[in-house]
């Protein structure tokens, strides 16, 4: 398993690491230990059939980083996507999105969070981004809180529509 950083904080230290196909279960369990994952997503199938698809395409595309953060004892804490979407717009300008940023309930309010989005941000300067972007539900208020206070702007509105 390929290891790209280390972060420490007062409560112990972490790593950052890219996920494998070993860790789909930790990371729809992560997603499912959520107020608004809870309602999207089903973790009753044993093989995780539909996540695994998901996983590969994912891991095939270079585009594409998906993260797990794991504790001292080796399990996964937190997850996250990254994904490099190279434009036209902004003079050609190469963006980050950020998806999917979910900490374990255990290790919430510890400063995982922080400490994951900055070596997100500073993953995104080393590769050459102008632009760093994610997406936050409406309803998701202390996540916006926390994104403003790292230097986020609300600066557009967003929308989609469920197929």
């Amino acid at each position: 398993m390929s290891q790209l950083a280390s972060l420490f904080l007062d409560t112990g230290r972490f790593e950052v690491r890219r996920a494998t196909l070993d860790d789909v279960a930790a990371i729809v369990g992560l997603l499912i230990d959520d107020e608004l994952g809870a309602t999207r997503e089903d973790g009753s199938d044993p093989s995780l059939t539909p996540y695994q698809v998901a996983f590969g395409m994912i891991d095939a595309d270079p585009g594409q980083l998906l993260l797990v953060v794991t504790s001292e004892d080796s399990s996964v804490a937190a997850t996250m996507q990254l994904t490099f979407i190279p434009g036209l717009a902004r003079r050609g300008a190469l963006r980050a999105q950020i998806e999917a940023v979910r900490v374990g309930s255990r290790y919430r309010a510890q400063g995982l969070g922080e400490a994951m989005v900055n070596w997100t941000i500073t993953e995104a300067r080393r590769r050459g981004c102008r632009l760093v972007q994610l997406t936050s539900d409406k309803q998701r208020t202390a996540a916006h809180r926390f994104y403003q206070r790292l230097g986020f702007t609300a600066s557009h509105e967003g929308f989609k529509l469920n197929l």
